[in-house]
């Protein structure tokens, strides 16, 4: 069955309902998040989001905020550009540091460091395209945020390529500051070829 690519309004519960069912949800997502959940280097993790992934965290907004049915439009503006088109990864790249001290002396070192992101199938990469969600990512001091939002755009001959055991797949950030790569693991990859149409 083809993955979907937006989350409708008729697609979101009620609260009371997804109250009974949440516990289980969540269950679900985490261990569907396990293996769509990729550390590049010692404190960057790329979330790779989904219909699913984005179904939840829309109704847990909901859950949480109680913003009722006035709320739902806000959060389906935000969340759907983080569902793939079909032809596309779409992550959710975090920097995760416990420490505030170090998490901000090291987030000042990383100015840029979403320019310098790719996904390389054997001697081919696909460079990051940062979603534009109208929030300056690098500040003019050189700071990065602790959160982007990545799309790896994808021709035909590319999701092939993915698709094949026998092409080396790897996400690799290029920084000056941050120069770490890590191989996508079979798990890993053969959950994400499922968002290509």
């Amino acid at each position: 069955m083809p993955e979907k690519h937006e989350i409708l309004p008729a697609d979101i519960m009620e609260m009371a309902a997804y109250g009974e069912i949440r516990a289980a949800r969540r269950s679900e997502i985490s261990l569907q998040k396990r293996i769509r959940r990729l550390a590049v280097g010692p404190f960057a993790t790329f979330y790779f989001e989904n219909y699913d992934t984005m179904w939840m965290q829309i109704h847990e907004m909901l859950f949480v905020e109680k913003g009722g049915t006035e709320q739902i439009a806000g959060e389906l503006e935000a969340y759907n550009p983080l569902i793939p088109k079909g032809r596309e990864l779409i992550a959710t790249l975090m920097f995760e540091i416990p420490d505030a001290e170090r998490r901000a002396r090291e987030l000042a070192r990383l100015g840029g460091i979403e320019e310098t992101i790719c996904l390389e199938l054997d001697d081919h990469a696909i460079a990051a395209v940062a979603l534009q969600d109208n929030v300056e990512r690098t500040t003019d001091a050189g700071k990065t945020s602790a959160v982007h939002f990545l799309r790896f755009p994808f021709t035909d001959g590319e999701v092939a390529k993915f698709r094949d055991p026998s092409v080396r797949a790897l996400i690799s950030l290029n920084h000056p500051n941050y120069g770490h790569m890590a191989v996508i693991a079979e798990e890993i990859r053969t959950t994400l070829s499922q968002d290509f149409d």
